[in-house]
């Protein structure tokens, strides 16, 4: 489980990211692309983002979640600034954006377009704050413990060092009922220690992915019991060469949302509990999903376990929800609790098993 990476890593990532790269189609494989097509409002958010800004983009998902208009949000490993200026429009002029990053070369061309980007959201002031900082030592980021309500990261997190510590960090920086949502790339078994300092393969976000398994675990270790896929995709390698270094492990693209929120069960466990959603969030007015395997339709009633109650009753999402029942009676555990590999083969649907209610 332990990463062992050495300390030059940090070198490297910057090396790779301000200079080798000079836009997203300098890379050798899509682990550092997004394959999933934006929701309408998201892709309007993301046409008002700078040209400049758009080219120097290397994450692996969407990490835009649901209402959070009004909302600090911490974005670890912001690069050149394209989810913060995308999130500075949902969070609106009240909300604020936070990005954070070690790579002076992106930071130039995030802080170079704050004040274009003021003007093109029409923002009285800007919302949007980037600072210079190693991802390696959050404890040392000033920022106010549980000062934060949602923290992203897009592809950041397997450049890390020591990703137990950057999670626990992540744990302590958010309020209770907080949220860690972001994508990362993963992998289906522990890679050998001879890969995890080629700097190619770190800066193509491979070398440092975790083992599924290896990151629930840290996960939960920090604080974050439960987590939940949002979406996951199978990744290709164009680069043959590559490619035959890796073989035959498998990586995989991942959102995951991970909530701070004390004393979540191990398990999906039925206390008759349900939820209606009262529609109306922005964006998802109709229809909104809590994770892979939790949709909630406007205006019905839906059965959950214990923890998804809690996610939806004890956090932001609270507003839009109507919670019944409570933990009094135990009715044992729902059906497709399992501990497979949790991640599509294709597309960006998670597979049944592993459901967790």
């Amino acid at each position: 489980m332990t990463d062992v990476a050495t300390p030059e890593r940090l070198e490297q990532v910057q090396a790779y990211y301000g200079a080798r790269l000079r836009s997203s189609a300098d890379l050798r494989t899509d682990a550092c692309t997004t394959a999933e097509s934006p929701a309408p409002r998201l892709a309007a958010a993301l046409a008002r983002v700078h040209p400049e800004v758009l080219e120097r983009y290397y994450g692996c998902g969407l990490v835009a979640p649901e209402a959070i208009e009004g909302a600090t949000i911490l974005d670890l490993g912001s690069g050149a600034g394209r989810d913060a200026y995308t999130l500075a429009q949902l969070v609106g002029e009240g909300g604020r954006v936070i990005g954070v990053d070690a790579t002076r070369e992106q930071l130039a061309v995030a802080r170079r377009h704050l004040e274009w980007h003021r003007e093109r959201f029409g923002y009285a002031r800007g919302n949007v704050a980037f600072v210079e900082h190693d991802l390696d030592h959050l404890a040392t980021l000033p920022l106010e413990a549980g000062s934060v309500d949602v923290a992203v990261s897009n592809c950041v997190f397997n450049l890390l060092r020591d990703k137990g510590a950057a999670f626990r960090q992540v744990h302590r920086l958010l309020r209770a009922g907080g949220e860690f949502y972001f994508s990362d790339v993963y992998a289906d078994r522990r890679l050998p220690r001879a890969l995890l300092d080629d700097p190619e393969l770190v800066g193509e976000c491979l070398a440092g992915a975790l083992y599924w398994n290896d990151f629930l675990a840290l996960a939960r270790a920090a604080g974050f019991g439960d987590p939940r896929l949002v979406t996951s995709r199978r990744l290709g390698i164009r680069d043959d060469r590559i490619a035959a270094r890796l073989a035959p492990a498998r990586f995989y693209a991942a959102t995951w949302r991970l909530f701070k929120l004390e004393g979540l069960e191990p398990a999906c466990e039925d206390y008759g509990q349900a939820v209606r959603y009262h529609g109306g969030i922005p964006g998802a007015e109709a229809l909104v999903h809590l994770d892979g395997h939790h949709p909630f339709e406007a205006g019905k009633i839906v059965p959950v376990c214990g923890n998804s109650w809690r996610m939806l009753a004890e956090t932001r999402l609270a507003r839009w929800f109507s919670c019944f029942g409570d933990t009094t009676r135990h009715y044992g555990i729902f059906a497709g609790c399992g501990t497979s590999l949790p991640f599509a083969e294709s597309g960006g649907e998670a597979p049944a098993a592993g459901a967790c209610c």
